[in-house]
């Protein structure tokens, strides 16, 4: 089966609104009639302005968390419906980042992976190792772990929409990259374990990113691995032009 590649930038905590604006801006002629979705996912306060923007194009907008309550006493929080309204489609969740640094557990990305599923958004759920574990032989391990309590209550015909992305934890932000023969054995790993909860039917239709360093140079011999499907993209996707050869690969 033929999966659609897809390519989305993880924009982290960078770009203001006026900025924000611009990439997108120089974005959008420059990935316009790509053969892969692209996504980018921007700060909460660059949605509204990139949204506007965005409407009608071939670039479709992400966020990098949400909360699982639809509202409550939760400060500093952003529900499902709130990023809905703002024409959101994809939502990053269980970021290494958000696990390391704002208490993120499997059992938190669970409940955010049901959440978005009711409300109609696409999750892109994030498993990976740290340095440590991969030396100990335990990658396999922590991502079946990982994904199986991610998908806990989530359906066949759910989960063939979900968008899984593998970063290695040692390689993100690091400029080390995993090979791209590391990467697509834990991407297959993965691939696995949806076959084993879901059938094979559903392996193949699910798509996996890899993300982790990749940029320009590297991501053609990721993405043509046969378990790659995409790449999240975090320091490269702040550059229009680096993130377009991303999404220009070929493999």
């Amino acid at each position: 089966m033929s999966r659609k590649k897809i390519v989305a930038g993880n924009w982290k905590m960078n770009k203001t609104p006026e900025e924000a604006e611009k990439l997108v801006s120089e974005l959008i002629p420059m990935v316009q009639g790509s053969d892969v979705d692209v996504v980018v996912c921007t700060p909460y306060t660059s949605l509204w302005a990139a949204a506007n923007i965005l409407k009608g194009t071939d670039i479709a907008l992400g966020a990098q968390n949400m909360h699982f309550a639809d509202s409550g006493a939760y400060t500093g929080e952003v529900s499902a419906d709130m990023l809905l309204a703002l024409g959101v489609k994809y939502v990053i969740i269980g970021h290494s980042e958000r696990r390391q640094y704002f208490g993120e557990t499997d059992d938190t990305v669970n409940k955010k992976i049901l959440k978005a599923l009711e409300k109609g958004l696409i999750p892109i759920v994030c498993c990976g190792e740290s340095l440590e574990q991969r030396e100990l032989g335990v990658t396999g391990e922590l991502v079946r772990q990982q994904i199986k309590i991610a998908f806990r209550g989530v359906t066949a015909e759910q989960a063939k929409g979900v968008v899984i992305a593998y970063e290695p934890i040692w390689a993100i932000g690091t400029g080390k990259t995993a090979t791209a023969q590391q990467a697509n054995e834990v991407c297959a790993i993965i691939r696995g374990v949806i076959g084993e909860l879901y059938g094979a039917s559903v392996a193949e239709q699910i798509r996996i990113q890899y993300g982790g360093s990749m940029n320009a140079g590297n991501a053609a011999e990721l993405m043509s691995q046969p378990d790659i499907d995409g790449g999240l993209i975090g320091g490269a996707s702040l550059k229009a032009e680096d993130f377009t050869k991303i999404v220009k690969y070929r493999g």
